[in-house]
């Protein structure tokens, strides 16, 4: 099994910054990739930003240029940088980590709340 670790949402007021975690735990060998998608309540839940073991990188269009995701491999932990935050980013930020012990598995935290303010 393996858990999801992630922190650092809150309330920031439009123009600011905050930086989510997350730490993924438990039994695997290595993870793939970890990404970050967004869910705003009643609606799909859709990519933020995904970065690989080999550091390939993508980004929705709606945050290029202003969020950046890293990865500490060693800590197994992936970090996003939101910058500029605008108000239609407010949502509940989900981790997720494909991990690999006898097959791939797709693992997912259980949210953190951003919450822009105008």
């Amino acid at each position: 099994q393996v858990q999801l670790l992630e922190s650092g949402g809150g309330l920031v007021q439009a123009g600011g910054s905050l930086r989510l975690s997350c730490a993924a735990s438990g039994s695997f060998l290595r993870i793939n990739a970890m990404g970050w998608y967004r869910q705003i309540s009643g609606e799909r839940r859709e990519l933020v930003a995904t970065i690989t073991n080999g550091d390939f990188i993508q980004y929705a269009d709606s945050v290029k240029g202003r969020f950046t995701i890293s990865r500490d491999n060693a800590n197994n932990t992936v970090y996003l940088q939101m910058n500029s935050l605008k108000p239609e980013d407010t949502a509940v930020y989900y981790c997720r980590a494909d991990v690999f012990l006898f097959r791939i598995s797709t693992y997912w935290g259980k949210g953190t709340l951003v919450t822009v303010s105008s």
